[in-house]
């Protein structure tokens, strides 16, 4: 199993990336200046380096340049901190790489504002096998007032709970039903001496996927949706007051692992404290089970591991069925490019972005491809059980929420994030986070 931790917490790099008007630093040969916006006739494609996705991609590249010589694509792989620089740098001059990757949401929304990636709608309507294969809630994420600007690729990554069997075991319990049944078993796994919750809570996104479950068992998809919308004072929505309140009541309870707020998620610290039995249970992106399974000795090979939806809340609206996380990842062209350029980037959408072999590499590591009728590949996948898992999860869910700070705009997700650490803190009250999220609305 690769690890690929990396794939969900680059959005704040990519979204920053968003903000027009910085002039363009020095990106060395492989920077826009040498073949991107502007241009001859190889396209370029930037990306973000980290196992699995960055070998996964490179492949994909190596397999249209052979398949079209007379129009490649030139790949550069970038860490999170250098591309947040130079992707920002880069539209703010005018000088994108070809293919723009992403997460869609808010940052590709500040991108369509700036009149930096081109609308695809059209294009997709002349291409219909393109868009009828993949799955209809991917596209979502990549759509601004009813236009499509983006290619949704590569997988699907819902947030799931997360359990260790053995820790279920030694208290003789079984997997939370109802958010009832999780307060009742937050003071068994104590005495036990077992944290209930691993929390890598210092990275502030974390704690946010508990208010994301919340919001929508409690009160329904549109209690962020309002938020989305940039409705005024749609934070004050009672669901969301009491979403907040009983986070609050679960950290009270001591439901996270002792120094929560200290712990961060990029080093798998959270991840770890779940496969060595010092905590039950642990929210997060099914893109953490490779990395669980790689690092975390026999845990997964060993059946320790368990996985469910989030359960409902009592009394609540929200379709148990409803998820929450990555629809997918999302490729842009650049505005910017000449035409032969965006002609080699919509031939390689068409031909390339999710082959069957991509399809395969994606499987073999533990990534649910978002491309329709992919039951047959999963059956025959190393992780079949897992992997169908994610892939009923994700297809059958009424209602995929893309995660906020992703939904959101980069102003929107930054001040959210301060919040919700807060909130965890609890530094501020669940009247305070609404009223501080209140001023920012529509930002």
């Amino acid at each position: 199993m690769a690890h690929r931790g990396l794939s969900r917490r680059s959005f704040l790099n990519l979204a920053a990336g968003a903000g027009a008007g910085m002039a363009l630093a020095a990106c060395g040969s492989s920077g826009p200046g040498a073949s991107g916006g502007g241009g001859g006739g190889e396209a370029t494609y930037w990306f973000l380096t980290g196992a699995p996705g960055e070998q996964i991609r490179g492949n994909t590249v190596e397999r249209f340049n052979k398949a079209n010589p007379d129009g490649k694509i030139k790949p550069t792989a970038f860490e999170n901190d250098a591309y947040k620089t130079k992707i920002r740098t880069a539209i703010g001059a005018g000088q994108a790489p070809t293919i723009i990757w992403g997460w869609g949401g808010g940052g590709l929304k500040s991108w369509v504002e700036a009149g930096a990636v081109d609308d695809l709608t059209d294009w997709f309507s002349q291409n219909p096998e393109v868009k009828d294969r993949l799955f209809p809630s991917s596209f979502g994420a990549a759509t601004v007032n009813g236009r499509i600007y983006a290619m949704p690729a590569e997988t699907v990554e819902p947030i799931v709970l997360f359990y260790d069997k053995r820790a279920f075991d030694k208290i003789r319990a079984q997997p939370p039903q109802s958010w009832g049944e999780i307060m009742a078993l937050v003071p068994k796994f104590n005495a036990a001496g077992i944290a209930p919750f691993s929390l890598a809570g210092q990275s502030r996104w974390t704690n946010m996927m508990w208010l994301e479950f919340l919001f929508d068992r409690i009160g329904g998809p549109e209690v962020f949706q309002a938020v989305f919308d940039g409705q005024k004072d749609a934070w004050s929505h009672p669901a969301a007051l009491e979403g907040l309140t009983k986070a609050q009541e679960l950290v009270k309870a001591n439901g996270f692992v002792k120094g929560f707020s200290s712990v961060v998620a990029d080093a798998n610290a959270d991840q770890a404290l779940l496969y060595t039995g010092k905590a039950a249970m642990m929210l997060h992106g099914t893109w953490t089970y490779g990395s669980m399974a790689e690092e975390g000795g026999d845990f997964v090979s060993g059946g320790n591991l368990g996985y469910m939806t989030f359960p409902p809340v009592e009394g609540g609206k929200g379709d148990p069925s409803n998820t929450v996380g990555n629809p997918g990842q999302y490729l842009s062209i650049s505005s910017k490019a000449s035409d032969e350029q965006k002609e080699i980037a919509k031939k390689f959408f068409a031909t390339a972005v999710l082959s069957e072999e991509e399809q395969a590499e994606w499987l073999d590591t533990g990534g649910v491809p978002i491309v329709k009728g992919s039951e047959s590949k999963i059956a025959t996948s190393k992780d079949p059980e897992f992997l169908k898992f994610i892939y009923d999860t994700a297809s059958n869910a009424k209602y995929f929420g893309q995660s906020w700070d992703q939904a959101l705009s980069p102003t929107a997700a930054e001040k959210l994030l301060d919040n919700i650490a807060k909130l965890f803190q609890l530094s501020i009250s669940p009247q305070q986070f609404v009223d501080n999220m209140n001023q920012v609305i529509g930002q």
